[in-house]
């Protein structure tokens, strides 16, 4: 089949993916345990790297600015609170559309990718430090997704299939999404008995989670086919970018904060009441 990789190809890329894994991980881990500055701050370089490769992906004439804008949200985070960043972020966007000086329509796509450089890692600081057990909410979530890209990776490696959305990428099978919800569930199980709450709230919270970590991975893939690119950077070998390795990650974050905010039974239904 024209443009299929090799077995090689697909050992090589494995290995960069493990590679890469075995330094962010880690990394991630103790980050968002300690939360608080040190977590912000790198929110706030994970937001800037990611503004720069919005700017990259869609060739944008103002790239420090967009990554500088990115930036600020989370790092506000360490001397003020969850609404002056969400106000930041807003006031950033609307200024990028004043200050950008092409057309209205780039413009507006620079404006949608400061809400999105900076709406992702934000998710996750805001998941970690809110009025619930954040610690636990964000290290369970964080694996929850981790577990899902594996299964996705490996079912759709080993079985195949048709593509789970042919125009926005045909790389990712049927077979791969419920892989990734299959390993979702066990770990909503695993939360549940480490939580010691209810197994039926904690089984859906996982299958969800895989849900919105794949919409937001075809999201992204459909914004890289809309303007032509493969990866948004090369920063993480077997990933391509930060953008490409964190889109799933983040949008569940950022759901998750919004329901754990709207629904207040939710934290006390999967045990995550703060202590």
């Amino acid at each position: 089949m024209a443009g299929a990789k090799s077995k090689s190809d697909r050992n090589r890329e494995l290995v960069l993916r493990v590679l890469s894994a075995a330094v962010l991980i880690p990394f991630a881990l103790v980050v968002v345990s300690a939360g608080g500055a040190a977590l912000a701050i790198s929110c706030g370089l994970f937001g800037a790297v990611m503004g720069y490769e919005w700017a990259r992906m869609t060739a944008s004439p103002v790239m420090p600015l967009m990554a500088f804008f990115c930036a600020l949200p989370s790092l506000s985070i360490v001397v003020t609170d969850w609404q002056v960043a969400l106000g930041l972020l807003a006031a950033c966007a609307f200024l990028l559309v004043l200050i950008h000086p092409a057309r209205m329509g780039d413009r507006l796509i620079g404006a949608l990718g400061i809400v999105y450089g900076s709406a992702l890692p934000l998710g996750l600081l805001l998941l970690r430090e809110g009025d619930w057990n954040g610690q636990a909410a964000a290290l369970i979530l964080m694996g929850t997704v981790w577990a899902s890209d594996s299964g996705a990776y490996f079912a759709g490696q080993g079985f195949g299939g048709p593509p789970l959305s042919p125009k926005d990428s045909p790389s990712k099978t049927w077979s791969g999404a419920f892989g990734a919800l299959l390993c979702s569930g066990l770990c909503g199980l695993i939360a549940a008995g480490l939580m010691d709450a209810p197994r039926l709230p904690w089984l859906i919270a996982g299958l969800l989670i895989s849900i919105v970590a794949q919409w937001g991975d075809l999201f992204e893939s459909s914004l890289k086919r809309r303007f032509g690119v493969k990866d948004t950077s090369g920063l993480v070998p077997g990933h391509g970018g930060v953008m490409d390795r964190v889109d799933g990650l983040g949008m569940a974050c950022v759901c998750s904060v919004v329901i754990l905010s709207i629904f207040g039974t939710v934290p006390e239904l999967l045990g995550l009441e703060a202590g």
